[in-house]
């Protein structure tokens, strides 16, 4: 029997795959559009719900941010353009946030499908429905995928975290993989000197706690 599941093929260190797409701000062909740039590219299961309105909403307030570190947003949800601006509308005057980053029109789910956002378990019930779960990617600006969050259609996403994680994916970028970034961290705390890393010239207050730990204090803007 042929599986009704569609396949799996997006997961960190993948190459993003390239498409064209109506969206809210009109065609885009997504390399095109994120050129040079980070991204973050987020997934919803329809127009016109209220947890995905909140979040369009989060994400708007936060835009100048994600802007400020030369990332670029990039939502879909599964109708089309008209409705996607009747939307937008409506979250302008619940949040009075403009929505300022184009909204995939996926109608028959062929993005959410190709960047593995639907719900598997949605499709092994009695009547199979290809549903988008609450999907994040960051994509660094050579399209590789960086960071996975997916959220139930219950549980909305965190935009703080979201901007936390790709001030570490950043950090990391920026030193060719030489630091990560421990339990709870926000910029301005300590990072965690990759092992392997001996030197001092780069960390000259690296404090050494197990030959596993090193802990250093990192300027953002010195990297």
């Amino acid at each position: 029997m042929t599986s009704i599941l569609p396949k799996q093929s997006i997961y960190i260190g993948a190459k993003a795959p390239n498409f064209q797409s109506m969206t809210s701000m009109g065609a885009i062909d997504f390399y095109q559009y994120t050129q040079g740039k980070w991204c973050i590219f987020f997934s919803h299961p329809a127009d016109f719900t209220p947890i995905c309105t909140t979040e369009i909403g989060a994400f708007g307030a936060l835009q100048d941010e994600f802007t400020a570190r030369d990332c670029v947003l990039l939502g879909l949800s599964t109708n089309d353009k008209a409705s996607h601006l009747k939307w937008i509308q409506d979250i302008e005057s619940i949040t009075g946030i403009s929505i300022n980053f184009p909204i995939i029109c996926d109608e028959e789910k062929k993005v959410a499908t190709q960047f593995s956002m639907i719900d598997l378990h949605a499709l092994t019930t009695g009547k199979p429905q290809l549903i988008p779960l609450r999907t994040v990617y960051i994509i660094d600006p050579n399209k590789i995928v960086r960071l996975i969050q997916i959220y139930p259609l219950s549980t909305g996403r965190n935009t703080a975290e979201i901007l936390r994680c790709l001030d570490s994916l950043q950090l990391v970028y920026k030193t060719n993989g030489k630091i990560m970034t421990p339990i709870n961290w926000i910029p301005g705390d300590d990072i965690v000197v990759v092992p392997d890393v001996k030197s001092d010239e780069m960390f000259p207050k690296k404090r050494t706690i197990r030959d596993y730990l090193q802990l250093s204090p990192l300027d953002p803007n010195s990297v």
